[in-house]
């Protein structure tokens, strides 16, 4: 008989524990695992702000559900659940009624207004992707008011900005909104002196969950960026254009067309309607030491809607993302335990590892380590981990396909230096000006491909001449000696001269020399010489009177799996020879007329990196062709999408590219 799983919430700990779940009964057709959500989209709550904010594109905290769950078993269903008969086991929405055998409750949470009169109907909350975007197209609309408002009085009320709350998300919140509002006032000439942002909580510090000396920093980083913080003061009214709140004993009314609401949380409606079960504090449901809800043992609770005391502690689990990673693996395991009756149950016993907040998206805070101690990092290491634990978070939920989004979104297309490396890595070079370099790289290729064909590297075996006499160039300059060619260095019976010259024409027509060049060279020096642990060779010298595009210096790389490739395979016969010659003029062949072309660039450009890599392993590379190296990685990508056959190509090949069922469920769609 087939047992149906229900998770209700799309969210992460809704998110995670659907795809454990599928994972574990993937050859298991008598299990049914359906999510649903009232959106079609997983949302990143943790980086709404960044959003709101205008630092990165609204798509970099918006999933596709139907993405994540693609080629597995999970029926996605979007569809707002308006009421749950436990007794039933029923969940019934706008759309239709949907039974279960086992149920996940993973709602997660909503704001909290604790009564303040006026607060939802006239703040604005920072709790979903339409939220995010209302807010950063307010903050917008009102700058572009300000600039050609006289009145005084209505210009100062559009450049005032209340957040109301101290927490996580309410200091985030601040300090991106002070960096935005640094280009919104330039952008709208308004002087920055005018536009005002005012942080206020009852708290008496602001994100009391790290330590006085943190809370400390994190308020003079906000008054640092033109926050201005107001503890110990209770919100006590909202209106269409003001806030009143009191001080002490001071009543403030302050003007105002924009207060955030990010003051509380609170369980999801869904959750505080859920009479039937137990519940705890603000609308939580209260689970069991399995992550049960405690009256229905059918009922599993994860991520912000549980009510969880650990044992040995006197607060329940913290409301955050590692609780919600944590819980979805004990539920997964103990669900799947309870349908198939093999395996062990486990009780919740989580370890959280600290917290971190970004006041910007250049400056943050964090307090990590383990259960007994715990250690501050400096602000640039403390952005660094934020920015690594997401990426882990996106590889287990779309896979690499997601993290390059994500680099791309926070590093590579950021604008006014809003991040902790700041521009550096910032794409702002038209992509037509890499045109001529491509086509030069590509020519370079193609000559290097026509030599070799004249040289017969088609018909006769080169290379014993071709390693032998690069060997000796690099040997001979370790001694300490002048190079004369060695007549040895032609076993295949080439001419000395020829397989001299060979050795350094291993990538670039440009560095091909008479065999004269070569022998009149003295070295100058050897700049390195290492051998690293037996197994890799690093070679560094100069030619002190080479011609100058013969170039002066040269690295190679050997090392003991390359020395052994070309004794066992490369040189062991000559038609393994010719085919390895073939091999490598076809390949310089195809990736000049590729990049020439603009077709499938980044294939070209990364199998010409190949193919360098391979020569600076056999026969050193040289400095004449170092250029190659680093033209190889400037049109990596997108290279061939302006005046190239990219342009036209690549669209359709992505779009039939992510039709394939084991692309989408591999996460190897492009998008």
């Amino acid at each position: 008989m087939e047992k149906k799983i229900i998770i209700l919430g799309g969210g992460y700990a809704g998110v995670l524990t659907a795809k454990k779940l599928a994972k574990r009964f993937k050859k298991d057709d008598t299990v049914q695992i359906t999510l649903i959500d009232k959106n079609r989209y997983h949302t990143m709550m943790t980086e709404l702000h960044e959003v709101a904010a205008n630092r990165v594109d609204e798509d970099s905290v918006r999933i596709s559900l139907r993405k994540i769950f693609a080629g597995r078993k999970v029926n996605v269903i979007t569809d707002k659940i308006s009421a749950i008969d436990y007794e039933k086991q029923t969940l019934t929405g706008e759309l239709d009624v949907y039974p279960y055998d086992y149920l996940v409750m993973a709602a997660g949470s909503q704001p909290t207004y604790y009564g303040i009169k006026g607060a939802e109907e006239y703040s604005y909350k920072l709790w979903s992707y339409n939220d995010a975007m209302r807010l950063k197209a307010h903050t917008t609309k009102v700058f572009e008011k300000a600039m050609n408002e006289n009145d005084p009085v209505e210009r100062q009320r559009l450049l005032t900005f209340y957040i109301a709350g101290a927490g996580f998300t309410g200091v985030e919140m601040a300090g991106e909104l002070a960096e935005w509002c640094d280009s919104l006032a330039e952008e709208f000439e308004i002087e920055r002196d005018e536009v005002r942002i005012i942080e206020v909580d009852m708290l008496d510090r602001v994100v009391p969950t790290l330590t006085p000396e943190l809370s400390a920093k994190a308020q003079r980083r906000l008054e640092k960026m033109g926050v201005r913080v107001i503890l110990k003061a209770g919100i006590q009214e909202i209106g269409n254009g003001y806030i009143i709140y009191k001080k002490d004993e001071t009543v403030v009314r302050d003007e105002t067309r924009t207060v955030i609401w990010t003051a509380g949380t609170e369980g999801a409606q869904i959750n505080k309607d859920s009479t039937a079960l137990k519940q705890g504090g603000r609308g939580r449901l209260v689970a069991d030491a399995y992550l049960r809800a405690e009256n229905k043992k059918n009922v599993f609770i994860v991520g912000d809607s549980m009510f969880y005391i650990p044992e040995g502690s006197k607060a329940p689990v913290p409301q955050m993302v590692e609780n919600c990673e944590h819980s979805a693996a004990e539920v997964a395991n103990n669900l799947a335990v309870t349908i198939t009756g093999r395996g062990e149950m486990r009780a919740y016993h989580p370890k959280f590892h600290g917290v971190m907040v970004c006041i910007g998206g250049r400056y943050g805070l964090a307090l990590v380590g383990g259960e007994k101690r715990k250690i501050a990092l400096p602000s640039f290491l403390a952005m660094f981990v934020k920015h690594f634990i997401n990426i882990v978070y996106f590889v287990q939920v779309l896979g690499w396909n997601k993290v390059f989004s994500y680099m791309r979104h926070e590093f590579f297309t950021i604008r006014k230096k809003r991040s902790f490396v700041g521009g550096h890595f910032s794409n702002r070079t038209p992509s037509f000006m890499l045109v001529p370099l491509r086509l030069l790289l590509g020519a370079t290729w193609l000559l290097e491909a026509i030599v070799k064909i004249q040289e017969g590297w088609l018909s006769a075996p080169r290379l014993t001449g071709y390693f032998s006499g690069a060997a000796s160039v690099f040997e001979k300059a370790i001694q300490g000696a002048q190079y004369v060619p060695d007549a040895t260095a032609a076993a295949s019976g080439e001419a000395a001269v020829t397989a001299a010259t060979d050795a350094v024409a291993s990538a670039s027509t440009a560095v091909t020399e008479t065999a004269g060049a070569v022998a009149g060279a003295v070295w100058d020096k050897v700049l390195i010489n290492w051998d690293i642990l037996g197994l890799l060779q690093v070679e560094l010298i100069k030619i002190a009177n080479a011609s100058s595009s013969m170039i002066g210096y040269a690295l190679r790389l050997p090392n003991v799996v390359t020395e052994w490739m070309k004794a066992n395979v490369i040189l062991v016969s000559d038609g393994s020879m010719l085919f390895f010659q073939n091999m490598i003029v076809i390949s310089e062949f195809l990736i000049g007329l590729a990049l020439i072309g603009g077709l499938f660039t980044f294939l070209a450009s990364a199998y010409s990196l190949v193919l360098l890599v391979t020569f600076m392993m056999t026969t050193g590379l040289y400095l004449g062709q170092w250029w190659m190296v680093a033209a190889g990685l400037a049109v990596l990508f997108g290279g061939g999408s302006i005046f190239g056959l990219d342009y036209y190509a690549m669209p359709r090949l992505k779009k039939a590219w992510k039709r394939i069922p084991w692309v989408k469920k591999s996460y190897l769609y492009n998008d």
